[in-house]
């Protein structure tokens, strides 16, 4: 019995001397570790990339297991905020990206991939890829709407300008293949009638000859401020004097109204003259029959602008038309504009004088009431110019 006691006292002071050792910690599994080792490391260099990326204003993306790691600002705006941690193929929605992109071992040269209506059904962005170190891939959009957009307008502007030339070389083509036949050509009356429609269609395809060469020339010189001094109240005088005496025109026809000791403006006289004669000659062609055409200048608040208004009393034109006036081409009616010799290019010829001069275009219209079209133009700083802070009402108006 008393070896009993002592063994069962000796065996609970073993377990006490047990219990009161320090406990060795389980030795840790090396691949956890490394685990965690990479994913501090990638996580260090997200945030570096991070920092890096976020000032860029084109799009870019990181991405790692297929997965977006990182986005800028600019990403985010055009993908959605929600792409971090993602799927690649969810963020970006486009076969040949996202197969690249999801292959861990495609090799990537930087070669641009084109996307179409990512961020909206009108854009264009070309996607690179560059492999960076521990798998990560840097993804870069750049917007290329723009170029693309030229390169169509550059296009229909081609095939608009061939058709506009094919379709009066066709008619003078026909009647001279008419006149051909002997019956036709010996009568008189149907010799001068068909005459005239020949003469009249190569005078069209004249004046769409001329307007091309000139928007070929204007756009050629835009980045060539002009420097000449150039008095608008003479070029003014010489238009009306124009339709005064050649185009039958007469005083009430033309209004003018002039501000007092109008300043001058730097420019170029002879481009300056075809932007008012385009004006004017717009104004007859489409206000009303026997309205008067009015040209009123005005002096800005602060003395910096003159205002050249062209307004004409006819129909109007409705809202949704007037973004499109300037463009090459663009007629409201068609029928009419070919009608009474409108090339389509009017406007655009205007619109590109005035950005060469510095200054801005605005169309105004009323259906029914009539078109205002206001040209802003930098006058010529000098101590004689009407003073600051005078409007064209303080300046006075004279009435040529």
């Amino acid at each position: 019995m008393a070896e009993i006691l002592v063994m069962t006292v000796m065996g609970g002071v073993a377990l006490a001397i047990i219990a009161l050792q320090p406990t060795k910690e389980p030795v840790p599994d090396p691949s956890q570790i490394e685990r965690q080792k990479r994913q501090i490391l990638y996580q260090g260099r997200a945030e570096a990339y991070q920092d890096i990326i976020n000032p860029i204003t084109d799009p870019i993306l990181l991405v790692r297991n297929a997965k977006v790691a990182a986005a800028n600002p600019a990403a985010e705006a055009v993908l959605g905020n929600h792409i971090i941690g993602e799927d690649v193929r969810v963020a970006i929605r486009h076969p040949a990206a996202a197969d690249r992109l999801a292959n861990p071992n495609a090799q990537h040269s930087g070669e641009p991939i084109l996307l179409v209506g990512v961020g909206s059904a009108d854009q264009r962005w070309e996607l690179r890829i560059h492999g960076l170190d521990d798998g990560l891939k840097l993804v870069q959009l750049s917007d290329q709407s723009s170029r693309y957009a030229a390169d169509r307008m550059r296009t229909d502007f081609v095939a608009n300008a061939s058709h506009e030339l094919r379709t009066p070389l066709a008619a003078i083509k026909g009647f001279l293949e008419t006149l051909e036949d002997p019956a036709a050509g010996k009568d008189d009356d149907t010799r001068s009638r068909f005459l005239k429609i020949m003469y009249d269609e190569a005078d069209r395809m004249q004046r769409l000859v001329e307007d091309l060469m000139s928007l070929s020339r204007i756009e050629a010189e835009k980045y060539q401020l002009p420097e000449e001094p150039v008095d608008l109240e003479k070029l003014i005088t010489d238009v009306k004097d124009f339709y005064l005496d050649s185009r039958g025109r007469t005083e009430k026809d033309f209004q003018v109204l002039l501000p007092a000791n109008m300043p001058m403006i730097k420019g170029d006289s002879s481009q300056l003259s075809q932007l008012l004669h385009n004006l004017v000659s717009n104004a007859y062609k489409y206000g009303g029959k026997g309205e008067a055409v009015t040209v009123r200048v005005e002096l800005s608040r602060s003395g910096s602008m003159l205002r050249l208004n062209v307004i004409d009393k006819g129909d109007g034109i409705p809202a949704d038309h007037i973004p499109r006036l300037t463009e090459r081409f663009y007629r409201v009616d068609k029928g009419r504009s070919k009608a009474i010799g409108g090339t389509g290019l009017g406007l655009a010829i205007v619109k590109h004088i005035t950005e060469r001069h510095g200054g801005r275009m605005e169309i105004t219209s009323e259906q029914g009431i009539g078109t205002r079209v206001c040209i802003f133009l930098p006058v010529i700083k000098s101590e004689t110019l009407a003073q600051p802070g005078k409007s064209s009402s303080d300046s006075g108006v004279t009435n040529l």
